[in-house]
């Protein structure tokens, strides 16, 4: 799971990096005046924030198991889909509202765009209101 690797990554290498950002700040003199040390603090307070947001995650994430592949597109599945304004074709994966990366692929389901997708088959049409205004999808192909 992604995010208990970053947890971790936080917790061991982030925490031992940062103990010695503020070591080698502290060798630097007077700590009052000593930007450096300061910074280090304020990185190390946001390095523990992120901690404790990642846990926070993890302690509420639920776990969703992908339906079956059938014939038509659903939560966890993967599809090519044309952008019919375009003609481009797309590779998404219908996700979850954290997991949403759309340089990775990875669609929102609670997007606009995957709401006028999910439920369509092969060949069938989807219309969505996006930022740059309605735009119409065709799924071209499930992808198991």
């Amino acid at each position: 799971m992604a995010l208990k690797a970053e947890l971790h990554e936080l917790e061991t290498t982030g925490r031992q990096e940062m103990g010695r950002r503020i070591e080698a700040a502290r060798e630097l003199g007077d700590l009052k005046e000593n930007a450096e040390y300061h910074i280090a603090k304020e990185d190390q307070a946001h390095l523990e924030t992120k901690i404790l947001r990642l846990r926070d995650r993890l302690r509420r994430a639920v776990v969703v198991e992908a339906e079956q592949a059938g014939d038509s597109l659903t939560f966890g599945q993967t599809a090519e889909v044309r952008d019919l304004s375009t003609d481009k074709v797309h590779t998404w994966t219908i996700v979850g509202p954290t997991e949403a990366d759309i340089n990775q692929g990875k669609l929102s389901a609670e997007s606009p765009v995957a709401e006028a997708l999910l439920g369509l088959g092969e060949g069938e049409e989807g219309e969505a209101e996006t930022p740059s205004g309605s735009r119409r999808y065709r799924v071209e192909k499930l992808v198991a």
